[in-house]
């Protein structure tokens, strides 16, 4: 599990297993997110288990299922109003990172004043290429 900070309160990593969950709450995570979509891989037939560990861990939990580079404006709008809702400091994850990063950065693309440059930025120091979010950006 690598976790990648990309705002003070938010940050994505790559795919977690229950267990994984056990550090999450350690390093002070208050809610996680999750972007991958039931029977996506064998490592994922739902998030039943994940659900369930982050509970008992006292984590907030939201799933946004989305599937890679296929978000809806629901999907964005739903991801927005958990950044919104959810306690801080919050962990999102898909298999990669990757569709947590792009939900992300299009949900504070659309807040007045936001720094896209930085945004960009934060999403490359992340390990993820910047210029598809620019396209989903400029689209």
């Amino acid at each position: 599990m690598q976790i990648h900070e990309l705002e003070p309160g938010f940050a994505i990593t790559n795919a977690v297993t229950p267990a994984d969950l056990d550090e999450v709450a350690r390093r002070g995570f208050r809610s996680v997110i999750c972007n991958r979509r039931p029977g996506e891989a064998d490592d994922h037939p739902d998030d039943r288990a994940l659900r369930e560990r982050a509970e008992a861990l006292g984590l907030a939990w939201r799933t946004i299922p989305v599937a890679p580079g296929e978000y809806g404006e629901a999907d964005i709008e739903a991801f927005g109003r958990a950044l919104d809702e959810l306690p801080t400091p919050i962990l999102a994850f898909c298999r990669t990172g990757r569709r947590a990063v792009h939900l992300w950065a299009q949900s504070r693309a659309r807040e007045p004043g936001c720094d896209i440059p930085a945004l960009l930025a934060a999403a490359h120091g992340a390990g993820h290429d910047p210029q598809p979010i620019r396209e989903m950006l400029d689209a």
